[in-house]
């Protein structure tokens, strides 16, 4: 086996300046409950612990404290309310309350509705959170307003409301990206130089096709997400774009935006071929992800699981400009030894 010359970090910026690293990066994204299966089958004590023991070159999160005004239990900063739901298969916070939902005007919203403060945080504990970790990529800021406006509206709601009452979409959306834009620089500003990535998401397909028109994401979202994007670079760091399903046909404009990594890459998805992605979209960005995790990860044998890794590096890794990582969030009825699989092989034979 080879021996690693580089940290996670100086790996993940080989491949994002389109240099040779000694291996490809490999990211981890899972629920809290998988999370927990893996420590305690590893006998870790933490996630980075884990981390290092799988080889695996996650990237360092760090948040603001909330110290704002108190929040009643099962409620979020922006007043919608959650409940626990166990699929089976996993649990999730989903929201059962949608505090805009009964207002129809942008004067209803403004009279009776109150917008998170970015004072409502304390930002200098961001510092303390890379202590020690300044080996790994540091990811700072999360942008997704149209997932947080589902929410306050409902989901039928917000996709109805780009048609129909475009003027509040507008005017939320707005409110959302002044809140999460400034948070951004905050937390900036708390490590400068230090930040590599900054999340700068929207769910835009369905197994099938995009949820919403391509005009629709050129008018509600690109527009804020590109001021993002600029920002993110001027500080000489990157734009993680999260874009879950089939969204082929709205990639050229995400690129065009300024997106440096794409993921998930669920390529089981409609027009999501690897190869043609790689072909038509490999030298513009990063491809991140990959693993399957609708079926291969959770369903699949050691075996398969391996030869998916292989495919991956083979397809989505010739030539550089890949991070092997599951497609979304591991799920808990995941076999461990599928997980396990997945970075060994990955480890294995992954050097370039």
């Amino acid at each position: 086996m080879p021996k690693e010359s580089m940290t996670p970090k100086e790996r993940w910026l080989a491949v994002l300046s389109r240099k040779n690293p000694d291996r490809i990066p490999m990211d981890y994204w899972a629920t809290p409950e998988t999370t927990a299966m893996l420590l305690k089958h590893l006998g870790c004590s933490t996630e980075l612990e884990m981390c290092r023991k799988l080889h695996v070159d996650m990237a360092v999160k760090v948040y603001p404290e909330y110290v704002g005004p108190s929040v009643p239990q099962g409620y979020d900063i922006f007043g919608c309310r959650y409940q626990q739901v166990n699929y089976g298969t996993g649990t999730y916070k989903e929201c059962i309350f949608h505090p805009l939902a009964s207002y129809d005007s942008v004067e209803e919203v403004e009279l009776n509705y109150r917008w998170p403060n970015p004072d409502w945080w304390d930002y200098s504990s961001i510092r303390s959170q890379i202590a020690h970790k300044e080996d790994y990529p540091i990811l700072a800021g999360h942008y997704e307003p149209f997932l947080i406006y589902k929410d306050l509206r409902g989901q039928q709601k917000a996709f109805i409301d780009m048609v129909e009452n475009p003027e509040l979409v507008h005017f939320c959306l707005d409110k959302l990206f002044d809140l999460g834009f400034t948070e951004t620089q905050r937390m900036y500003d708390q490590i400068p130089g230090k930040v590599m990535l900054t999340y700068v998401a929207e769910d835009m397909g369905g197994q099938e096709d995009l949820m919403m028109s391509p005009a629709h994401i050129r008018e509600f979202l690109l527009p804020k997400m590109k001021q993002v994007i600029d920002f993110i670079h001027s500080q000489g760091a990157f734009a993680f774009h999260h874009n879950d399903g089939s969204i082929r046909r709205i990639i050229p404009d995400m690129v065009a935006a300024g997106i440096d990594i794409l993921n998930p890459i669920q390529w089981r998805s409609k027009n999501m071929d690897r190869r043609e992605l790689k072909k038509d979209f490999g030298n513009d960005v990063v491809l991140h992800g990959a693993m399957d995790n609708q079926h291969t990860l959770p369903f699949g044998s050691v075996e398969e699981v391996r030869v998916e890794v292989l495919d991956n590096l083979r397809i989505l890794g010739a030539g550089g400009g890949y991070i092997l990582a599951p497609c979304h969030n591991l799920q808990p009825i995941t076999p461990i030894e599928n997980i396990l699989a997945m970075y060994e092989t990955g480890y294995e034979y992954g050097w370039t």
